[in-house]
């Protein structure tokens, strides 16, 4: 089975997509996941709350203090986890 992707807009109570490079006849599945208009974005879900934003703003500072980065060697990498 292949998977396409696609993002569009209903106008006009009609769905649009573009040309699709399938064969003729070919049988094809549609699911439709709808999005709701008032979805909240990430940015504003880590400002939602003071306590989010506090958080938001711990993380911010500590990325100023190189000495709080975990170096990780993706070639030494065994799908353990150092902690």
């Amino acid at each position: 089975m292949n998977a396409l992707k696609y993002q569009t807009i209903i106008k006009n109570g009609q769905l649009s997509l573009p040309p699709l490079d399938l064969p003729e006849g070919t049988v094809v599945e549609a699911i439709l996941l709808i999005k709701e208009a008032a979805e909240m974005d990430e940015t504003d879900y880590l400002l939602s709350t003071e306590a989010n934003r506090q958080h938001l703003q711990e993380a911010i500072e500590s990325l100023k203090n190189p000495d709080s980065y975990i170096y990780v060697d993706a070639a030494n990498l065994s799908g353990k986890s150092p902690f």
